[in-house]
């Protein structure tokens, strides 16, 4: 486990970001348009973290504890002022300390979590894979039919049906919990604990 050596830029959202995952997001206040611009001179990330309390726009949010690196792999100004991005999640990282910069965006030192080992999808879980695909051609096939050409999957294209931990975090994305229940799941460390209450929330609902 290492240790952010500069501060990181926080971007506190209503909403949880996945290692592995896709967020689009539409930047048009000022002091997180002068974020993204840095981090796309500089060619780094910034920090997505879901806001335990306060409001995505206005004073600075005060943030959960452990967020995940946001990747710009895509960026689009159709309209002056408006910035339209899409990242990619990247590592997971706990904050260990905050400042409020006059603006009000906030930075962070943090420690990086590790990384999720890449973990063959065991026998039980197997279906979780399964459905998950089935669940995603059909996101993307409905997708293409109302969108045509304009249409972006949500889902990377490198998809990893094999991997218990890619899997674990696509249904942590897609179903239909609370941003509390999100923002838990992301803080197990272990994979296959995240897909064992995934696995456990499919049968439940007679989805598995």
């Amino acid at each position: 486990m290492t240790t952010h050596n500069t501060w990181l830029p926080l971007f506190p959202l209503n909403t949880v970001l996945f290692p592995g995952g896709v967020l689009p997001l539409k930047v048009f206040e000022t002091r997180y348009i002068d974020m993204v611009r840095d981090c796309m001179k500089d060619e780094t990330p910034f920090g997505v973290v879901l806001i335990k309390s306060g409001t995505e726009v206005g004073a600075a949010a005060e943030p959960e504890a452990v967020g995940s690196l946001a990747h710009i792999v895509q960026w689009d100004m159709e309209n002056l002022g408006v910035l339209l991005l899409r990242t990619h999640g990247g590592q997971r990282f706990r904050i260990l300390e905050t400042r409020a910069l006059s603006d009000h965006r906030l930075e962070a030192m943090v420690d990086m979590l590790p990384e999720d080992v890449v973990t063959p999808i065991n026998d039980i879980h197997v279906g979780c894979a399964e459905t998950l695909k089935i669940v995603i051609d059909d996101i993307d096939a409905k997708g293409r039919a109302e969108q045509g050409y304009g249409f972006v999957s949500p889902v990377t294209p490198s998809t990893k049906f094999d991997d218990a931990g890619w899997v674990a975090n696509r249904w942590c994305e897609i179903l239909p919990i609370s941003l509390k229940a999100r923002q838990k799941l992301l803080e197990l460390d272990d994979a296959q604990s995240r897909l064992s209450v995934v696995y456990q929330y499919l049968q439940q609902h007679n989805i598995l």
